[in-house]
Formats: C-alpha cells, sequence, structure tokens
C-alpha cells in the first residue's frame, strides 16, 4: 500500500481512484439526464422520436445503475423517477383516474426469467398464471365508460394527466360508443389507437399527390391523427384502437371489491374476454401462460411472425393474470412489478446506395440523404435515409454503391447505422460533402460547434425563402391554411411572393388563374375565383393571430412554439423585445445564452427589422393583447405574488395564467396583496414576508381549485 501526505494527513491512495470514480459517475448522471429529459420533452411535447427505443431504454437503464452504485449522487427529479415527460397545452388536460404507468421494458429472455422468477418467490405458494399478449405499436389511450356508454377518451400524457380527444375519438370506428351485453357500470378501457399499414401506406400516397409531406410512420401518423383539432379529418384516417386492458374502481380501493362479483372479471385474460363481448376490438394474439418455457415460446413465434400482422408491434407484454395479486405485487417509482414487456430488437435490413441528394431546409442548415433501393422495413417501404452531416458520412466511410445497412429501431425513422463490407465494390469512391449551396451555388459555412453546414444566403435561397413561407402559414403559426406547399412555391416561381411580408399585398386577381404543372409538364392545378377568395380571406384572417404564434412564425433560429411563448409574455410587444440587451434574452425561461445571441442577432438586421416594420404596418398583432386571454373574471380585483417552481406551469406561464382570469401579477408582497402564489423552493424571504402581513399562502392546487370554482 502506497500513501500521499499532505499537510501531515495521510490519505491512501486508493481513496483517490475513488474520488475520480466518484467524479466520473456524477459527470456522467448529469450528461444522462440532460439526454434523457431532452429525448422524453420531444417525445411527450412534439410527438418527435429523437432516437430508437433500444437506445432510449440503454440510456436510461445505464442512469438507473448508475444511481443505485451512487445513491447519493441520484437526483429526486431524476427521469429514472418520472412516468413520462410534458403534457401538451393543445387541448384540455384531464387527470387520470387511475395512473397510467409506463411498463418495465427488457430486451433480454434472461430478464424474463428474472421476472419471472421474482413473481415466483414473492408469491410463493399462491396458484397464479400469465398472460403473454402482443405490445402494439401505437398511441395509448384511456376509455372511460359509464352506464354502458363512452363519456370520455385521454391520452396517456405523463401518466398522470392527458389530453381530452373524446371528439377524436368517437371517429375510430372500432371503438364502441355504447356497449353490448352485460358490462361494469363504471370502468376504464385502455388500449392503443393504431394505423393499419394498408391504410397508412393509401393515406400517404394521397399525401403526396397533394403534395404533401407523407408520414415517417404509422406511429407518429396516429398520433398527429389524435390531435387534430378537426374530428372530421381524424375519421378520414381509418385508424383502429386495440384495447389491451380494463380497470375498475376496486383495482384502486380493494375494500370495493365485493362489487365486481362476476368471478370472469377477476383475471385480466377474463376481462379481455368479456370486453370482446362488449364490442371491443381485443385481438385474438393473447395467450394464457403457466411458465417460462410457454413464455418463451410465444416470445419466439412472434418474434417471427410479427411481420405478417396488419399492424405494427415492437414487442410482448407479460402480466400477472390473476388482478387480486397485483396490490400484493406492488409498484416502483415508474412500473408495476406485476407486469414487463419485452422488446424486439430492431429489424435491419441491407439495401444499395444509389444516389445521395443534398437538401436545403428553411433555416439553411445542408442535410445528405441516402437514396437507396426501395426495401421493406418495420411495416413501411424504405426509400430514403438522411446521412446527417459530414461527420457521419466520414466516420461510416460509405461509398457510392456501398449496401447500407438500415434500421427502423422501435419502427421509428429509418437510419443508416453502418456499411456491408463485404459487398463493397473494387474501387469505389467515397461520398464527398459537398463545398456549395445545390440550390444558389453560395460557399456553405460550418459554424464553430456545430455539426452541420449551412447555406448563409438565406434571403436568396430559394428553399429557404420556400421554408420559411411554409412554416409562416402552418397551422401552429399563422393558419393560412389555403396556401399549401405548391401554391407558395407557385406564388414564389411568378414573383409574386419573395418574403412573408409579401403575401398581404397579394390581391384577388394576382391569384385567379394561375396554374402548377407536374414534372412532365401536364397542368395539375389553377388557381379558381373561390381559391383566390380563400386566400386573401385567410391571410386577412391571419392579422388577428396572437403575437406569441406570429414571433413563433418569424421562424427564428431555436425559437419554437414554446420559446416563442415565453417571450411574447415576458416582453408584452416587439419594442419591448427588440430593445431588450442579450442578458434581459438570457434570462427569459428555457432561453440560454446561444439562443439569445441568435433572437439578438436577427433581431438586429437591418433586412428583418424592416420586415417586421412591414408587419406591423399591415396590422399584425405585434403584442399580447389581454382580450385574447381573457378566459374568466374569476380573479378580478385580486393581486398575487408568484413565487417558486410549479408542476403546470412554467412561471411565466402561471403569471399570464392569473392575469386571463381577470387577476393582477405583482412584484412585492404587501399589505394590499390577495396571495402568494407559493411553489416549490420559493423564496424565504417572500415567505416570512407573507406570514407577517398575514398575506394568504396558496399552493398551485389550491390556486387550481379556486379556478375551478
Amino acid at each position: 500500500m502506497y500513501f500521499c501526505i499532505f499537510s501531515a494527513t495521510i490519505i491512501p491512495m486508493d481513496l483517490f481512484s475513488n474520488f475520480e470514480a466518484i467524479d466520473n459517475a456524477s459527470k456522467r448522471i448529469a450528461e444522462l439526464t440532460a439526454l434523457i429529459d431532452r429525448y422524453n420533452h420531444e417525445y411527450y411535447m412534439n410527438d418527435q422520436s429523437l432516437v430508437s427505443d433500444f437506445e432510449f431504454d440503454r440510456l436510461l437503464r445505464e442512469l438507473q445503475d448508475l444511481e443505485r452504485q451512487y445513491p447519493h449522487l441520484a437526483s429526486p427529479n431524476s427521469p429514472t423517477k418520472r412516468v413520462g415527460g410534458e403534457v401538451s397545452k393543445a387541448f384540455r388536460q384531464v387527470k387520470h383516474r387511475f395512473p397510467m404507468l409506463s411498463l418495465g421494458n427488457t430486451y433480454s429472455i434472461e430478464e424474463i426469467e428474472e421476472f419471472e422468477s421474482r413473481t415466483r418467490k414473492l408469491l410463493g405458494d399462491t396458484p397464479f398464471s400469465y398472460t403473454c399478449e402482443l405490445k402494439y405499436d401505437g398511441v395509448a389511450i384511456g376509455l372511460t365508460y359509464r352506464h354502458g356508454e363512452l363519456v370520455q377518451a385521454v391520452t396517456r400524457g405523463n401518466g398522470a394527466v392527458g389530453d381530452d380527444i373524446t371528439a377524436n375519438a368517437r371517429t375510430v370506428a372500432t371503438i364502441p360508443l355504447r356497449l353490448r351485453g352485460s358490462f361494469p357500470d363504471d370502468f376504464e378501457a385502455r388500449g392503443e389507437v393504431v394505423f393499419p399499414f394498408n391504410e397508412f401506406e393509401a393515406f400517404n400516397r394521397q399525401r403526396e399527390a397533394d403534395g404533401d409531406e407523407p408520414f415517417a410512420n404509422p406511429r407518429n401518423a396516429a398520433s398527429g391523427s389524435l390531435k387534430l383539432l378537426d374530428s372530421g379529418e381524424c375519421a378520414k384516417r381509418k385508424l383502429q384502437f386495440c384495447m389491451y386492458f380494463m380497470m375498475l374502481p376496486e383495482d384502486n380501493n380493494p375494500a370495493l371489491a365485493h362489487h365486481a362479483p362476476d368471478p370472469q372479471l377477476s383475471t385480466h385474460f377474463g376481462r379481455l374476454e368479456a370486453a370482446r363481448q362488449m364490442g371491443f376490438k381485443v385481438q385474438p394474439y393473447i395467450k394464457e401462460c403457466n411458465n417460462i418455457s410457454e413464455i418463451r415460446q410465444f416470445i419466439d413465434y412472434w418474434d417471427n411472425e410479427r411481420w405478417n400482422l396488419p399492424f405494427g408491434i415492437d414487442g410482448i407484454v407479460i402480466k400477472v393474470n390473476q388482478v387480486a395479486l397485483w396490490d400484493r405485487l406492488g409498484l416502483t417509482a415508474k412500473s408495476p412489478r406485476w407486469a414487463i414487456a419485452y422488446k424486439f430488437k430492431a429489424q435491419q435490413v441491407s439495401t444499395p446506395l444509389e444516389s445521395v441528394s443534398f437538401q436545403v431546409g428553411r433555416t439553411g442548415i445542408v442535410t445528405p440523404v441516402a437514396n437507396m433501393k426501395p426495401v421493406w422495413l418495420g411495416g413501411t417501404t424504405v426509400r430514403r435515409a438522411t446521412l446527417v452531416n459530414a461527420d457521419f458520412i466520414e466516420k461510416m466511410d460509405i461509398h457510392y454503391g456501398d449496401w447500407l445497412l438500415v434500421e427502423k429501431g422501435g419502427e421509428i425513422i429509418p437510419k443508416v447505422v453502418g456499411v456491408d463490407l463485404s459487398k463493397r465494390q473494387p474501387g469505389s469512391q467515397p461520398v464527398a460533402y459537398i463545398t456549395n449551396c445545390p440550390e444558389c451555388g453560395a460557399r456553405l459555412v460550418r459554424a464553430e460547434g456545430e455539426a452541420g453546414h449551412y447555406c448563409p444566403n438565406q434571403d436568396n435561397c430559394p428553399p429557404q425563402i420556400i421554408g420559411r413561407l411554409e412554416h409562416f402559414v402552418s397551422r401552429k403559426a399563422m393558419n393560412i391554411d389555403s396556401l399549401g406547399s405548391e401554391r407558395l412555391e407557385l406564388l414564389y416561381r411568378r414573383g409574386l411572393v419573395h418574403s412573408v411580408a409579401d403575401l398581404y399585398d397579394l390581391r384577388r386577381e394576382q391569384l385567379i388563374g394561375l396554374e402548377t404543372y407536374d414534372e412532365t409538364g401536364q397542368r395539375k392545378t389553377s388557381i379558381q375565383e373561390k381559391g383566390a377568395d380563400n386566400i386573401i380571406s385567410a391571410i386577412e384572417k391571419s392579422k388577428d393571430v396572437p403575437f406569441e404564434r406570429l414571433l413563433f412564425a418569424l421562424g427564428i433560429r431555436f425559437v419554437g412554439e414554446v420559446g416563442a411563448r415565453k417571450l411574447a409574455l415576458h416582453f408584452n410587444n416587439m419594442d419591448n423585445l427588440m430593445r431588450a440587451s442579450l442578458d434581459e434574452l438570457a434570462s427569459v425561461d428555457d432561453v440560454g445564452e446561444k439562443t439569445a445571441a441568435v433572437i439578438y442577432d436577427y433581431l438586429r438586421d437591418p433586412r428583418h427589422q424592416q420586415l417586421i416594420s412591414r408587419l406591423q404596418g399591415y396590422g399584425l398583432q405585434f403584442q399580447v393583447n389581454s382580450d385574447n386571454y381573457q378566459m374568466s373574471n374569476e380573479l378580478d380585483g385580486k393581486s398575487f405574488v408568484v413565487s417558486g417552481v410549479f408542476s403546470r406551469f412554467s412561471r411565466d406561464e402561471i403569471k399570464a395564467h392569473i392575469q386571463q382570469h381577470g387577476g393582477k401579477v405583482v412584484s412585492a408582497i404587501s399589505g394590499k396583496t390577495d396571495y402568494l402564489l407559493a411553489g416549490e423552493k420559493m423564496g424565504p424571504e417572500k415567505l416570512k414576508k407573507a406570514e407577517k402581513l398575514g398575506v394568504p399562502i396558496i399552493s398551485e392546487d389550491q390556486y387550481m381549485e379556486m379556478i375551478k370554482s
């Protein structure tokens, strides 16, 4: 044993290595937490999967392992403690009566064996069985039935709160509106909404024919369909609901068990059979198993047969069949101990690279795309896959003519994961990243610290101009729904529109008779009088769009919907925003220094100042209008001081919410303050002053009850 001596203190050398291990673990935990939080946010807020299920589960498991090894480093807000992500604000939020917990995932048969062994140990001599069923690759929802009729449909959301999508759910043909035969008086049916492959392919073909971007996969299409504001549009998409669960009130309260004397409802398998008789679509691919051998047979069978199904699955779910044993087995912070999901490995195929094209996005980022020989993968025909950037191409050492290895982890967006070197042709040339913009010829730029190249010619590069126009008119921005991609490109090519401000100069007579053509030169469509009227009307209507959506519509790099809302609420109007310093911009929630610098530079560019000035002259909304946000007068005359961190809102959002209900937000507590709205980690000085002055202190839940009243 060796020792180092500092100031007469003797420290064993092996302690230094321990300190280093703890430091490395701490850094890795912080890195994993940031990654997983980002992926959760994109998946649950924006319906976008940035990584495959396999990669996400691998990162989550690594974090869980580190927290078990170093429990003192585990944060109470770690992603391992969460059920899901944040909840979309697009629909009315509903609290789940029964939390929609996620299942523990595994890709290993050995872990299934451990689950089975652990379950037998916990239950001892109690007889029980398992159910094995398919894990649908769709969108989880809960349907509440009372007296045999559908009363509410709610998305999973974050597991505790979801979006009310009842109107859209009623359009799904396999969701019964009224039940048949005998049924419990009050229960919740859970399942997945899926987009069958044949309907999905037909829907995408129609989108392409209409000039719209096809959906990446059936799951994303199903999710987007359920969030449509027009339930009539949802009805056209021929979605299906596959039930996999029935929740009864006594499941959360064993004291009510005598209310369900029907023995069929005492098992999960029996409940699904009962649901089938009630009119639910319960897939026949479910089996009651008694041991690990039967479970393995079920998994092996469907690992091969899953590609013959008419819809997507990504694994198998194993549950303890006897409902009465669920409470005995209990829950972890995230998952039930009586169920587990086995996830299939991502399917991988090999297909030859035919060419590489380079696409220019609306922000100027140039993305290389592999054009491959069409191949069937994970329920869709794959022809193209991103090659990400120059570093990716170099790392993969991709040559023209190579056979690329492509997979869809969890049946998401196809991605290139490697090259089959055994099929490389002698003398093949490596793929070289371009140096100039393929559209306008400008020299590409790669900013320090960024992975991608971009075209700096933003005001004269056609794809960037058209992309900004498409973003500006999109539903979540200005919602000028009469202007699709084809029409915008037509207006640009004819010289009628070069910037978003030019839209407000359009005249009816300029639009009538404008024609578009297909690749062969044949005339496709022309804008008739009614179409011209609709365009002019939609443009005029967009002048009433609130400031926060207009700010998002401008397409400032890194400023999404949430960021635009927070900036609008923080600065109240465009003049204040344009005068803001870098530090003031960076102080806004979730903005940060990098985004603040981009906003600062954008607003000081004379071209953008001229654009904003033109839009102001057309009468667009560049100020938060309290009339647009007034929801009630419930808090009329009441003043609030807000302090701390809240679960449902950011601080800016809860301040806006108070104002929407007629209340006033003040910065300092005085004897005239009506309430201190206190979140977690609130300032101790404000608490002391409120107590001293006798100002009522209310929680976020109490505030919400106040609004409900």
